[in-house]
């Protein structure tokens, strides 16, 4: 008879064991205290630390591009260490990180708690776990996942890992083709992006993403909320928006009796991220969804992008969707990927599958960012208090406004732009130049050049997008941030002025600042 407490009973396994001997702990601690020690030493945006850095990186960069077959948007390899949103390059530049992989890093880069959570990971036995053959590191990843999602009311309860946000993707429409079989039709809303797989390329809306790709996924495209349109509809007793919404659900209501039970599923991007960062009433979303409920149509939240980085964990949460959502996929920040579902749509054994569902350290590192955003005071609460996000948005705009303000002749106005500033949460963008893309691209590479890393969204009318490490942001930051963007603008702008001046062409009324 086991007389101990089950406190103190004596690991089960080796495994146990030797992630809890002191010696592990010690040697972790010794890493990480070591990666903080140079990790520190990164301050300030700065240029190549030496001539013979630069044409090493130089000599690199050619290398690099004769392996891919093409030149690097960005000359980007990173020397492997940061500090928060401070990025080191292989030159010993330093860059302040303002889209973070695309979203990835939402912690920064060179965290000591999401390194020690990583190495905990990779001292694992395997480097990669599987579907067949999976350690614990996957269990607890999935079980916040679905314990989290079900806090809002939703009724998702099962969580399928994997590598990418494509393949998460792909995995939700086979189950929602499943469930719906033989029902083979897709809903989409214009400017969507589902990733880069032949399906999801498919499904996207990008010309050059399905360029010479044979289409064989029937795709149905809605109009996703357009709040110039909805301005322009304001009349009479009827308000814009509510007029909007109800020509929006007439047209689908027109493509479901054009194609009766052909339906599988309505993929919702509920802000579109490669589209434009584009918002749209929670209201637009329930109409569209309640139809689609009404006509047994799963509705799926591609939620690659936006998970963890609007007012909740889950952006169904922030915009009081929970209820409506069958099928949902998470990404990017979380480093493992997954497909998640009701009980309803629990599929069939066989249909899903993988060798990989993703690495220890990834798992290892996921949890420890799924429990800090559980934990942590990133998110509203249900009396009002607004959360870290929401936080940095609010800085976020109030430099936009306050650079809009002071150069109003960089933000002419147009037709086809909503607002100079927008997005939700940590997806944030701006729209200088009238959203054509040649200034936009040449300032995403002024930008670089000057020393902060942002990207572009959107087709016609184009953003500067970022998506910065909200995790580790202080509001210190953002004066450097818009100081470097500032002059990376003046730039650009003199550029189109020299332009201008070679070839004369009518001006633009810029933006009233009264």
């Amino acid at each position: 008879m086991n007389d101990k407490p089950a406190t103190q009973t004596a690991a089960c396994s080796f495994g146990e064991e030797f992630r809890s001997s002191d010696a592990t702990r010690s040697g972790i601690e010794q890493i990480v205290a070591e990666m903080q020690t140079h990790s520190q030493k990164i301050t300030d945006i700065r240029g190549p630390r030496s001539s013979e850095a630069t044409q090493s990186f130089e000599e690199f960069m050619e290398l690099a591009a004769d392996v891919r077959g093409r030149p690097l948007l960005y000359p980007h390899v990173g020397s492997g260490l940061g500090n928060g949103p401070l990025i080191e390059l292989m030159d010993g530049s330093v860059k302040l990180d303002m889209i973070t992989g695309i979203g990835v890093h939402f912690f920064g880069h060179s965290d000591p708690g999401i390194a020690r959570a990583a190495i905990e990971g990779a001292a694992s036995d395997t480097v990669m776990q599987g579907h067949l053959m999976m350690n614990r590191e996957a269990f607890d990843f999935a079980k916040i996942l679905v314990d989290e999602a079900q806090k809002g009311g939703s009724k998702l309860a099962h969580a399928f890992l994997c590598g990418s946000g494509a393949m998460a993707n792909e995995n939700a429409l086979k189950v929602c083709y499943q469930k719906h079989a033989p029902a083979s039709r897709v809903i989409a809303f214009a400017h969507c992006f589902m990733g880069r797989s032949v399906t999801m390329a498919q499904i996207g809306d990008s010309a050059g993403g399905r360029q010479g790709i044979p289409l064989s996924t029937l795709v149905d495209y809605m109009p996703f909320y357009d709040h110039v349109a909805a301005r322009r509809m304001s009349a009479g007793e009827v308000s814009g928006p509510t007029r909007y919404i109800d020509m929006c659900v007439w047209h689908l209501e027109q493509y479901i009796a054009r194609y009766p039970k052909q339906h599988a599923c309505f993929i919702f991007e509920l802000v579109q991220g490669e589209g434009g960062f584009n918002t749209a009433l929670p209201d637009f979303h329930k109409a569209m969804m309640e139809v689609c409920r009404d006509n047994d149509i799963a509705v799926w939240a591609d939620e690659v992008q936006t998970f963890g980085r609007t007012e909740k964990m889950f952006c169904f949460d922030a915009l009081g969707l929970g209820e409506y959502v069958d099928v949902a996929c998470v990404g990017k920040m979380s480093q493992v990927c997954a497909a998640m579902y009701t009980e309803e749509y629990n599929p069939q054994p066989g249909l899903l599958s993988g060798t990989f569902l993703g690495s220890s350290a990834g798992l290892k590192a996921g949890t420890e960012i799924l429990t800090r955003l559980r934990d942590g005071d990133y998110y509203n609460k249900s009396d009002g208090t607004k959360g870290r996000i929401a936080h940095h948005h609010k800085l976020f705009r109030e430099h936009v406004d306050a650079l809009v303000k002071k150069h109003p002749e960089w933000f002419p106005e147009n037709h086809r732009v909503h607002d100079f500033c927008g997005g939700f949460g940590g997806m944030m963008k701006l729209t200088p130049f009238g959203g054509e893309k040649a200034p936009i691209m040449k300032l995403c590479r002024a930008c670089f050049d000057e020393g902060l890393i942002l990207f572009y969204c959107g087709h016609d009318p184009f953003h500067v997008r970022m998506l910065p490490p909200l995790g580790v942001m202080q509001d210190e930051h953002w004066p450097r941030v818009f100081e470097v963007l500032e002059r990376a603008m003046a730039r650009v702008a003199s550029e189109i002025e020299t332009s201008a001046s070679n070839e004369p062409r009518p001006m633009r009324k810029p933006y009233a600042t009264n």
